[in-house]
């Protein structure tokens, strides 16, 4: 191709489409979007909440990768996760009752335990007890604590991680994300467990 035939800076320009502004994600809508999906679980929902598409929702996420959006889009789920467990730990420890019948008739009942459902949640855990998360759990749950705080960061506050000055935050906040974190990580015989040992 020679240099006559490449496009011009200003053709480039005018193949873009232009987006109206009520079509783009704007930080009220990112949080009014993770709002939504705290509260539905749906992504689908959320963004048809603030007009958008589910499509343009994970692009957004995408494009954020491990940014404030990302991470609360996690704590998001991490509501419903955090609900969801603590319903299995309620069956695995008081089970469920169950009626009994006899002659078509119910003449009682039973509780019957899971023990399947015990040992998935036993086996959740690390050596220190605590949880093991998904891709950002710990931030993950780190920032689900702090909800609101993440949200009006969001709607109001940087959108990478870092002060209105460009500097990196290295607050309280942040050494609790690290302890949090570290109670996470698998412990020594677990990594050797699973990866043998270096």
């Amino acid at each position: 191709m020679s240099a006559s035939d490449k496009p011009r800076p200003s053709a480039v320009s005018s193949q873009v489409p232009d987006v109206p502004p009520e079509d783009r994600w704007d930080r009220r809508k990112m949080a009014e979007f993770l709002r939504v999906l705290a509260a539905t679980q749906q992504v689908t929902a959320a963004a048809k909440a603030v007009g958008m598409s589910r499509q343009s929702a994970y692009r957004l996420r995408n494009r954020q990768k491990g940014e404030p959006f990302d991470i609360a889009w996690e704590a998001a789920f991490q509501h419903g996760y955090d609900a969801l467990h603590q319903a299995a730990l309620e069956r695995a420890l008081h089970g469920v009752e169950e009626p009994v019948f006899h002659g078509g008739e119910q003449v009682g009942t039973r509780r019957r335990y899971d023990e399947r459902l015990t040992v998935f949640l036993l086996a959740r855990r690390n050596a220190l007890g605590a949880q093991r998360l998904s891709r950002y759990g710990v931030a993950a749950e780190f920032w689900s604590e702090r909800w609101e705080k993440m949200l009006d960061r969001i709607e109001h506050g940087p959108i990478v991680w870092q002060d209105e000055d460009g500097t990196r935050l290295l607050d309280d906040d942040t050494k609790r994300a690290k302890d949090i974190e570290a109670r996470h990580m698998l412990d020594a015989s677990e990594d050797r467990a699973r990866n043998g040992s270096r």
